[in-house]
């Protein structure tokens, strides 16, 4: 129970405050918009570490990468089954958020009240689609890549940066080693400001919740329902559907057979970094050849994370029916789909990635920074399940690249594959 509570720490003392704040929110009402400077202290200090952390944690993750040299029919079907899966994920969570319609019954001429207009205050220039692609992923001068309002523009940059200093061989080490140690800094600045947190988020929850009401709480929970109800779903169904593709039967049979280990790791330390050992060892007793299992668990943790994708679609609903946005069109729903596989799926592999990724869909979308705490809030609900969803989708994503790579009758093969296949 104390190993327990230690992993779950940080999440119980947010949601504390977080709950603390609500009620505070709804006893002092409209007065308790004397705590919002303090909320927004902690959300200036975020902003303000905000560029730098994504530049030496993009780059730094892409110039150390490891994967790179690993054989190419490996990589290839890696890359397919993580698009593969996230984009079922983000199917299903995009048609659940339409069915449930968490937003429902919000007052959202309150909610742009409580942003002080700053949604409207923004002129909306009409370009081409050609045009609106080429400033959503590039910048025209440098200088514009250090405001994070082109948040997906710095990544792309860095993602570009990182990759030029890895391919630049042992000339660029040094380069990569100062990038390694910048990301591990800006973590350190990170831990430092996550101590204000519960202060900052419940101050600024309380004075939410105050000139609110008690609605917003409600779509907090429709939302909460809602990831739990397609968390299960995907579980079982699709996790069962994805091991039968691998293998048939016995492959759901010997998946579910190995699954509780890395399953019961996650929820206990809410971690993906955390649940490698646990995950490399079960994918192993499966079958799965060692240099498959050494490559997709670790990239993996990183760069596949179906929960994160659930959790991106629930965001994007959240504000979107908070600021009375169409989300039944194809192209808001293509857009809905599109922007969470990219926040789930890419910023995964970065540092506090959920961070960057709340800040990349305010910014496709056009909403002010003020918002992030309301859909930071969201992160700190779904976190076990999502966690679950993530590191368990590992395990049997390392099945599926195996049946590509090795062929349908790999599990068949004689045990001896898992011991005598070396990176």
């Amino acid at each position: 129970m104390k190993k327990l509570f230690k992993n779950y720490k940080s999440t119980i003392i947010l949601l504390g405050s977080i709950i603390l704040g609500g009620i505070i929110g709804i006893v002092m009402g409209p007065k308790s918009s004397v705590l919002e400077p303090f909320g927004k202290l902690f959300i200036n200090l975020m902003f303000m570490i905000l560029v730098p952390l994504v530049f030496f944690s993009v780059s730094s993750a892409m110039a150390n990468i490891s994967g790179m040299k690993r054989l190419g029919k490996i990589m290839g079907s890696i890359v397919l089954v993580f698009l593969s899966t996230a984009l079922i994920a983000a199917i299903i969570g995009t048609v659940g958020a339409l069915i449930m319609k968490p937003t429902s019954g919000l007052h959202i001429d309150m909610f742009k009240s409580l942003m002080k207009n700053a949604v409207d205050t923004q002129t909306i220039e009409k370009v081409s689609f050609l045009d609106q692609l080429v400033n959503t992923f590039t910048v025209s001068d440098f200088v514009d890549l250090l405001s994070r309002k082109n948040m997906l523009q710095l990544v792309i940059f860095s993602i570009i940066f990182g990759i030029s200093v890895s391919l630049s061989g042992e000339k660029a080490k040094p380069l990569a080693k100062i990038l390694e140690a910048g990301s591990i800094t800006m973590m350190k600045v990170v831990k430092i400001i996550m101590y204000y947190a519960p202060i900052g988020l419940g101050c600024y929850f309380a004075s939410m919740v105050g000139q609110l009401g008690g609605q917003i709480l409600n779509g907090y929970l429709k939302i909460f329902v809602l990831y739990l109800i397609i968390s299960v779903i995907y579980y079982f169904g699709f996790f069962s559907l994805y091991a039968f593709v691998a293998a048939g039967k016995n492959g759901v049979r010997i998946f579910w057979k190995n699954a509780v280990t890395p399953s019961v790791t996650a929820l206990a330390t809410c971690s993906s970094a955390a649940c490698i050992p646990a995950n490399l060892e079960t994918v192993k007793k499966i079958g799965v050849p060692y240099d498959i299992a050494e490559t997709v668990i670790p990239l993996g943790a990183n760069m596949h994370k179906d929960g994160s994708v659930f959790g991106g679609v629930m965001k994007i609903t959240l504000l979107m029916g908070l600021f009375g946005k169409d989300m039944t069109s194809v192209s808001s729903i293509l857009g809905i789909i599109g922007v969470s596989l990219l926040v789930g799926a890419v910023m995964g592999a970065i540092p506090s990635g959920g961070m960057i990724g709340e800040m990349l869909i305010l910014s496709v979308y056009g909403l002010p920074p003020e918002v992030l705490p309301i859909i930071a809030v969201v992160s700190v609900i779904i976190d076990a399940p999502a966690t679950l969803l993530n590191s368990t989708g590992n395990t049997v994503c390392s099945m599926l690249v195996t049946r590509l790579v090795e062929g349908k009758d790999w599990l068949k093969h004689d045990k001896k594959i898992a011991s005598e296949t070396t990176i």
